[in-house]
């Protein structure tokens, strides 16, 4: 910034996401290869994967703290209220990326991992995601009960309002049934989202008494950014997929094919193989670095970040991912997960 009077140090992350990995991931290509059957428990147990992943926390942490420093003057840097926003994209992205080692984390038998994983939540205050994920998400992906599965013809914009607010709902009912089974109030210290939330709300009023009231506002900004960065992945996650009823009535088991998955390398080294995805819902403890490619699984264009940045664009996503989801369902679109308000429409279009 000192050499530059730009101040395009503060954008990095923005800059990072939206341009620089995309470009990496058209580069560096696809990597659909799978480790031999013989080296996957010794990946499993591999202590390096999961320092990876601890490691993560204090970084994302002093970042937080260094820059509600430079928002509230601290550092002695004066900052235009445009660098002060490119920070706050650059810290939610963190944040965002936060969530997902929440999600790797989250899914462990180890309980001090599940606590790190609320750790990490905290920065977003998305401590619900916790128990909406492990406990409501796996169990109802690709159907319509589960509101972080978006729908053939729902756009991002749609699907963030839906998804946000029923994953918050849906995250609180799991724990106040869980809590009604054991004969307890949801009111209590035992109540996951409860727990998570409060960690959130320790976490700001230590920032706030330390760097005082004006770092409150970027702070919940940030928030938002990292908030909006997941759900953005899980729109693209299982998008218009449907998992489809037995003659029993219930839903059939979840596969591959209910998840799309991308190989690109660059972005599941920086996502912790977050885009090999379905093989994430076929075995849920399997820990990160032993996820593997699946034939059956439908495959993304292009990696993470380029297709959030595509999903920006509603008409753009739809011209480029409607046609995949025909074509994985043999042009059947009544196979598909469709949105209620665009049925008819995408009936009349592709039925």
């Amino acid at each position: 910034m000192t050499v530059t009077g730009w101040g395009v140090f503060w954008w990095s992350g923005p800059a990072l996401m939206l341009v620089v990995i995309p470009v990496l991931d058209y580069l560096v290509g696809l990597d659909a290869d799978n480790p031999p059957d013989s080296a996957l428990a010794r990946l499993e147990t591999d202590r390096f994967y999961r320092w990876a992943t601890y490691l993560y926390l204090p970084a994302q942490y002093l970042s937080l703290a260094l820059a509600c420093w430079v928002w509230t003057g601290g550092s002695g840097v004066t900052l235009s209220p445009v660098d002060k926003v490119g920070l706050m994209l650059t810290v939610g992205g963190i944040g965002g990326v936060a969530i997902n080692i929440a999600h790797e984390l989250g899914h462990q038998r180890v309980r001090s991992e599940r606590w790190l994983s609320k750790v990490a939540l905290a920065q977003t205050g998305y401590g619900h995601f916790f128990v909406e994920h492990n406990r409501g998400h796996h169990a109802r992906v690709a159907t319509p009960e589960d509101p972080a599965s978006s729908r053939l013809g729902e756009s991002l914009y749609t699907f963030l309002f839906r998804s946000v607010f029923g994953s918050l709902r849906s995250a609180w009912t799991i724990e106040r049934r869980r809590l009604a089974r054991q004969g307890k109030s949801p009111w209590t210290p035992r109540n996951d989202a409860l727990h998570s939330w409060a960690m959130t709300a320790v976490l700001f009023t230590v920032l706030v008494a330390a760097f005082g009231v004006p770092v409150l506002p970027w702070l919940l900004g940030q928030a938002v950014v990292g908030i909006c960065l997941l759900e953005s992945i899980n729109y693209l996650e299982h998008y218009g997929l449907r998992r489809q009823r037995r003659s029993d009535g219930a839903y059939e088991q979840v596969r591959p094919a209910h998840s799309w998955n991308s190989n690109s390398v660059i972005s599941n080294v920086l996502l912790f193989h977050l885009q090999r995805h379905s093989d994430h819902h076929a075995n849920p403890h399997r820990r990160y670095q032993a996820l593997c490619h699946a034939e059956e699984a439908p495959q993304l264009p292009s990696g993470y970040a380029t297709m959030v940045l595509l999903a920006m664009l509603p008409p753009l996503w739809r011209r480029v991912m409607d046609r995949r989801v025909l074509a994985h369902y043999g042009g059947d679109v009544r196979l598909a997960a469709l949105s209620p308000r665009r049925e008819q429409a995408l009936l009349r279009r592709y039925g």
